[in-house]
């Protein structure tokens, strides 16, 4: 039995000789992140936002860059998305789609230009001003371990059941939690492992809805609804949001098709701007888009519509 307690020892020390050296780098990456700097922080004098603003955005020939980058990500961008429309962007995988609507909330600042709300630089107002105005649902809508209704009041603790029903219902997410056996308290599990992605991404947008921002980003948040959703969706969110700002991001031309103004980036650098049919005849990268996900009839359909 000595024995034992002897070798047993020898083994808990070995294990410390073992585990000391990963534990002693594992406190360096700590320690180095906990040293870092923020790059974006609030201005020292932090302006407000102008009386009766309601949501403009506008980018004044933007350029970002990545940090130790050899060119910029994004070239001169400038448009205008206003209150009551629908903005698109649209481009190929890599073209600067994400990271042109990541730069409103300021998850990055630009390298050169500006991006104005209501005619103030984003840069000159605090973040959490900001961010209030601000509803951004990326494709990957993270969901948390809870219930339906805790997931869905995350950005609005106070909203009443009644509003959050209503977003639930514009984005096509009343129908399969109605299903649910406890409804609106079904459980979630962490990430929303026990939903589907469709119903994952409708989620989401219904968390951003009931936050009832001036200004909503929805980042290819529609990837992973099918056809019938996606327009149904797109319907109803011009129904009843209609003094919104509403910017989408997407790949697919049938998502985007109905929006007031389409922005099509090709390589960071925006190459076409206006509605589909528009489009359809003035830029070739978005009529080489739309050949490759249409119909010869589809294409004939829309330009009539």
């Amino acid at each position: 039995q000595y024995a034992m307690q002897v070798i047993f020892s020898f083994l808990m020390v070995s294990m410390v000789f073992i585990m000391l050296p990963r534990a002693t780098v594992a406190a360096s990456r700590v320690a180095q992140v906990l040293e870092l700097k923020p790059t974006v922080t609030d201005p020292p004098q932090p302006q407000s936002w102008p009386e009766g603003a309601r949501g403009e955005v506008e980018f004044r020939d933007v350029s970002y860059a990545f940090p130790n980058a050899t060119s910029p990500v994004l070239n001169s961008i400038s448009f205008v998305a206003r209150p009551g429309q629908t903005t698109a962007v649209i481009g190929s995988t890599g073209s600067g789609k994400s990271t042109l609507v990541n730069l409103i909330p300021r998850f990055f600042d630009v390298t050169a230009g500006q991006i104005l709300i209501d005619g103030v630089d984003i840069r000159q107002v605090r973040q959490s001003d900001l961010h209030d105005r601000l509803g951004y649902v990326p494709q990957k809508g993270s969901l948390f371990s809870g219930q339906v209704l805790s997931n869905l009041r995350y950005g609005a603790p106070q909203a009443g059941l009644d509003q959050v029903q209503k977003a639930a219902e514009i984005a096509q997410a009343e129908e399969f939690i109605k299903l649910m056996p406890q409804k609106y308290a079904s459980p979630i599990a962490q990430g929303g492992a026990n939903v589907s992605g469709g119903q994952r991404q409708r989620l989401a947008i219904a968390r951003a809805l009931v936050k009832d921002a001036d200004i909503l980003i929805f980042d290819d948040s529609f990837s992973a609804l099918d056809f019938q959703t996606d327009s149904n969706l797109r319907a109803d969110l011009k129904k009843h949001l209609h003094d919104k700002t509403i910017l989408i991001v997407a790949q697919r031309i049938n998502t985007v098709v109905d929006a007031d103004l389409i922005i099509v980036l090709d390589n960071g650098q925006i190459v076409g701007q206006g509605n589909h049919q528009e489009l359809l005849g003035t830029c070739q990268v978005y009529r080489e888009i739309a050949q490759s996900q249409l119909s010869d009839e589809e294409l004939g359909h829309k330009v009539k519509n």
